[in-house]
């Protein structure tokens, strides 16, 4: 059951050292460090701007000079907003489209001009979304700057204090680095041997907790962005119902388009063949009986072979025993036609709405199709259950495995059918086999 791009790279690299030594010398925690350090310039530079411009637009709505400030103050915000999207996708590898564009509406004399864009920014959720993130912000980039800056320096001081940790007694005549005293001269130093290790196995685990310290704080940098600076809930669901609105129309365009090729190069040319065969019977009736009863039974033939291409074809479009028995019988008779045995268990109280059960149906029979011509298994199963309110379905084959999903392969364009509905498609199918293949399908829709 497999493309012939199984889609499996090269083992990942295995690392000698543990991933909590090698972390402090890691791109990725100097690019989280470098993330945070640069965080509080900007934010500084986001709430100050937010803060005056809000206010002073505010201040100024007793006249009408207080509307042009405000829309000034949310466009500046959402121009800021693009360029922290900007630093998260090159610093934290956070990829947050971005968010949808004003809409402004046609005014009376249909122009979109300046004040009906103030009013399409004003009115916009996303422009306050972005001015909530420069204010708040800035409070968490203090925060994160702080404890980022203190762990890292506090760590590398300490880690590396007993290779300059002579610059005391030659230069300040004390003996070391001294952590309280009493101003004249009476204290604790380290000095000895013992707390030159001590400090420097503290200013290692310093140095070690650092990398998980930023990416903890850096996680709530990752919430903030894509939760405030990214788009909506409802513009990004309405994206994916018009998405899956396509994939909807293709796949129907798609099945038209097989049902009129099925029915032009198969029961169509087949019925205009019947036709011409049985004309020519009618001429020869009169002068040859028996030659016109000989192709008489081949058009029998044909008409038989005619009618179970027709019953193929309206079973392809929607099988007769869907419909009448549900789902259970239906894929026991798929299963029936498949070249390898197949154990199919059907555990369902009730039968879902019938698109949903369509679409089971026909999951399973391109699965099924897929184990027929791919697989080289030597046997299958699938399992259907329902499970908090979904409907799963689970294909399984002992073949040479490596089916996958990318771009171009069945299984793709299946993903995509399911997806169009809410469902989910999951493979697991290593070189090798066996492969397990899981669809998950909303009960309703």
């Amino acid at each position: 059951m497999a493309s012939a791009s199984t889609g499996y790279g090269s083992e990942p690299r295995r690392h000698v050292v543990p991933a909590g030594l090698r972390a402090p010398f890691e791109a990725r925690a100097w690019r989280e460090l470098l993330y945070i350090l640069i965080s509080l310039p900007m934010a500084v530079l986001s709430f100050s701007y937010a803060i005056t411009m809000l206010a002073l637009g505010v201040g100024l709505l007793v006249t009408f000079l207080g509307i042009p400030v405000l829309g000034a103050a949310l466009a500046g915000c959402r121009a800021l907003g693009a360029v922290e999207r900007a630093r998260a996708r090159a610093l934290l590898r956070l990829d947050v489209a971005a968010p949808e564009p004003v809409l402004v509406r046609k005014g009376k004399d249909g122009s979109r001009g300046p004040i009906a864009w103030m009013g399409a920014i004003l009115r916009s959720g996303t422009s306050w979304r972005h001015a909530l993130y420069s204010v708040i912000s800035f409070p968490w980039a203090v925060f994160s700057f702080v404890v980022a800056v203190a762990v890292w320096t506090y760590g590398w001081a300490m880690l590396t204090y007993p290779l300059w940790h002579w610059v005391f007694p030659r230069y300040t005549d004390t003996p070391g680095l001294q952590l309280y005293g009493d101003g004249n001269g009476d204290g604790f130093y380290l000095d000895s041997s013992l707390e030159l290790a001590a400090t420097c196995v503290v200013g290692a685990l310093l140095v070690l907790a650092g990398p998980w310290i930023n990416r903890l704080l850096t996680q709530v940098d990752r919430l903030l962005v894509s939760g405030l600076l990214g788009p909506s809930r409802l513009a990004t669901r309405v994206s994916e119902l018009e998405s899956d609105r396509g994939t909807v129309v293709d796949t129907a365009a798609a099945d038209l388009r097989r049902i009129e090729r099925d029915l032009h190069d198969g029961a169509q040319a087949r019925l205009v063949a019947l036709a011409m065969d049985l004309g020519l019977a009618k001429e020869k009736l009169l002068e040859d009986p028996e030659a016109a009863a000989r192709m008489v039974d081949e058009a029998h033939g044909e008409v038989k072979l005619a009618l179970q291409e027709l019953r193929d074809l309206a079973r392809g479009i929607h099988p007769a025993i869907l419909t009448d028995r549900g789902l259970g019988p239906a894929l026991s008779a798929l299963a029936a036609r498949c070249s390898v045995p197949v154990h199919v268990v059907v555990d369902i109280p009730e039968r879902p709405v019938p698109a949903i059960e369509g679409i089971a149906y026909f999951t399973v029979s391109e699965l099924l199709q897929n184990i027929s011509k791919h697989s080289g298994a030597r046997r299958a199963g699938v399992d259907v259950w329902r499970s908090d309110g979904r409907i799963m379905l689970q294909v399984t084959d002992d073949g040479h495995g490596g089916a996958d999903t990318t771009s171009g392969s069945g299984l793709a364009g299946l993903a995509e059918r399911l997806d169009a509905v809410d469902g989910i498609l999951v493979v697991d199918s290593p070189p090798g086999g066996p492969t397990t293949i899981t669809a998950e399908l909303p009960w309703r829709v």
